[in-house]
């Protein structure tokens, strides 16, 4: 895992239009989780932090609740605020995983979708732990592409290998269990649920740009990318389409 420093604030910078087009959301089981086992409630309050462009806040918002999208980097920050600009209860915070900028006790839950693998684990739990109510829960949720199910998805990995800049140190899957229980400081939960995208040519180059760790549209190397992207799509697409599989973890405990 990586503090969270201004290297990694910055690098969503140039790819907001693509991570809010092309960014899988969360199935709705999700929602049954935290309804189910965490006792969310439409006035339940919500840090969600690293929130990003708002995929993960609109699904709580969605639900009634006021939740507060705490995003370090500013133009996916005014992503979230120009596309949830319905919601009056969504409230953007410039703030970290570290520095949240909330108050004591202020929020049911925290939440972060995407985002833990960014954050210094022990000043994070501190943070959080002050800006719980008692009890209240923190979900850490992360929607972990499937990588050798299919025979698309077997090419697809080896596509990202061969063309990704730091793939394998930033992917979230690299967090261990040990990690995790060394963050919540206590046994957790873990639950996993299906979830999937299906795209054409133009939404999986939109996909594969709204990652991080592979070239932009700047780069030298993404022209070739791009047509080595559309053999892939053409090798494996039904009827213009292709599936992405994922599998959505929601690691959760009682602070």
């Amino acid at each position: 895992m990586k503090t969270e420093n201004v290297s990694s604030v910055q690098r969503f910078s140039d790819r907001v239009e693509n991570y809010v087009k092309y960014r899988p959301s969360y199935p709705p089981e999700v929602l049954d989780l935290f309804r189910r086992e965490m006792d969310l409630k439409p006035d339940s309050v919500i840090a969600d932090i690293g929130s990003g462009t708002g995929i993960s806040a609109r699904i709580f918002l969605e639900n009634g609740n006021t939740v507060y999208g705490v995003e370090p980097n500013g133009p996916m920050r005014a992503a979230a605020e120009k596309s949830l600009a319905a919601y009056p209860d969504f409230h953007s915070v410039d703030g970290t995983a570290e520095h949240t900028g909330l108050m004591d006790g202020s929020v049911d839950f925290v939440t972060a979708a995407q985002a833990f693998h960014w954050f210094e684990p022990k000043t994070t739990h501190a943070e959080f732990k002050r800006i719980l109510k008692p009890g209240g829960y923190v979900a850490l949720i992360w929607n972990e592409r499937q990588l050798d199910t299919t025979p698309f998805l077997s090419d697809y990995e080896r596509f990202l290998l061969k063309f990704a800049n730091d793939y394998t140190k930033v992917r979230h899957e690299n967090v261990s269990e040990e990690s995790l229980k060394a963050f919540f400081q206590k046994d957790y939960r873990t639950s996993v649920f299906s979830n999937s995208q299906v795209l054409d040519l133009e939404g999986l180059l939109g996909r594969v740009a709204s990652s991080s760790y592979m070239p932009s549209e700047s780069d030298p190397s993404f022209p070739q990318m791009k047509k080595e992207l559309k053999i892939l799509f053409a090798k494996h697409a039904e009827n213009g389409k292709i599936e992405l599989l994922y599998d959505t973890a929601v690691h959760y405990s009682q602070f």
